[in-house]
């Protein structure tokens, strides 16, 4: 009985060369599919997990662009204008409201970070009200703050490392000449709170002089409140704006969607270009053994004996070029999550590529249906050759 696995495995080994150039364009194919789908998936799940990191589904800032200041506030940035402190007295009388949390962010300039500098973000917080919204903040060492308006600090893991801090150490405050103690260190989050330093904001308050001063106050809804009616009366208070962290999520995903239909097109481009690499390769391949192929078809040999010979060599460079650009996407994985942190204004703080088993055998099983689509015309062509012609034209 005939192998034919073995005899299709044998003639893709004849042209090695042709052979392995085929299954890497196969295998970049593949490795855009995977990696494109890899990226939606771990920016969504990491975009929403700094989202509920937050602990509260409403933003409220002063004037400006919402989704800009949404995105300082969850990357710990900078730059938001300052709005008065009475504003949260009004927003928690609110029938809606659960409980609010009153946040002031300042920045100062470290000239001992790097040749050039660096900036340091202190994150003023309202200790009776934050740590509750935010849930379980695991800690390292220490805790949070002993008096609301004690000159202290909680640093998130990263900064500590950065600072070289540790329970017990004085942290200075560069400009302001001001030093606070070190009352507690968290542990690795994954999120943005690991490059945090907070600070009671009372305390924050008076050191850089923004007495009854906010830049964000975050929102707790009940859970059977009427949102949209919510921020529709929030949208009335004078000089603020309401950010649903919902839309941010929802508005963000959708520019990122944007952007994957434009690496869609590259990779359904790359997909055609590597099948028609396939189907080149195996009519070549044809071509050059009709004699041999007639010889098998007069020795008995069925033409659909051919076809399967001709349709298993497709599938075989298909999934080997599969499995291959799969491999590729794990393994660099953590590379293109570095150059879309580069080219992306926010990213998450959580993986950005996530390729599961489950996404792998996607990609294979994708690349093997368009190995058995594109393998039906040269297959068919294998199957339709005429013995005695070919037999005769070796011959002549």
């Amino acid at each position: 009985m005939i192998n034919i696995p073995r005899i299709a495995y044998k003639n893709l080994l004849r042209k090695k060369t042709r052979s392995i150039l085929t299954v890497l364009g196969i295998a970049l194919a593949a490795w855009v599919l995977a990696s494109l789908l890899g990226f939606n998936k771990g920016y969504q799940i990491s975009l929403g997990k700094d989202i509920d990191n937050l602990g509260y589904q409403v933003l409220v800032t002063a004037k400006g662009c919402p989704y800009e200041a949404a995105t300082l506030m969850l990357k710990g940035g900078t730059g938001l204008r300052y709005m008065n402190q009475g504003i949260a007295d009004s927003i928690s009388s609110q029938p809606e409201v659960d409980e609010v949390t009153q946040m002031l962010m300042q920045a100062v300039f470290d000239p001992n970070k790097g040749e050039s500098g660096g900036i340091t973000a202190y994150l003023g917080i309202d200790p009776a009200t934050f740590p509750r919204m935010k849930g379980k903040m695991p800690f390292q060492a220490g805790a949070w703050f002993t008096d609301p308006h004690a000159d202290e600090a909680v640093m998130g893991y990263e900064a500590a490392e950065l600072e070289q801090r540790e329970v017990g150490d004085m942290l200075l405050i560069p400009e302001k000449n001001v030093e606070v103690k070190v009352v507690g260190v968290l542990a690795r989050t994954g999120t943005q709170d690991d490059g945090t330093i907070f600070l009671p904001l009372a305390t924050v308050q008076k050191i850089f002089a923004q007495e009854g001063e906010l830049t964000g106050i975050g929102i707790k809804v009940k859970n059977d409140a009427d949102v949209a009616a919510f921020e529709e009366r929030m949208y009335r208070l004078p000089d603020v704006q309401v950010v649903s962290m919902t839309q941010v999520k929802n508005t963000i995903l959708t520019l990122i969607s944007t952007a994957k239909v434009m690496v869609l097109s590259i990779a359904l481009i790359a997909i055609l270009i590597a099948v028609v690499g396939v189907v080149n390769t195996i009519l070549m391949s044809v071509m050059e053994r009709r004699q041999e192929i007639g010889i098998l078809k007069a020795m008995g040999a069925k033409a659909g004996d051919i076809f399967r010979l001709i349709w298993i060599e497709t599938v075989i460079l298909c999934a080997a070029g599969g499995v291959l650009g799969c491999a590729m996407a794990l393994g660099t994985a953590k590379l293109t999550e570095v150059l879309i942190r580069r080219l992306l204004p926010y990213a998450p703080s959580g993986g950005l590529v996530t390729i599961d088993a489950r996404l792998a055998l996607f990609t294979l099983g994708a690349v093997t249906l368009i190995g058995l689509l594109s393998g039906v015309y040269p297959a068919w062509k294998a199957g339709s050759v005429r013995p005695l012609e070919t037999i005769r034209s070796e011959v002549e």
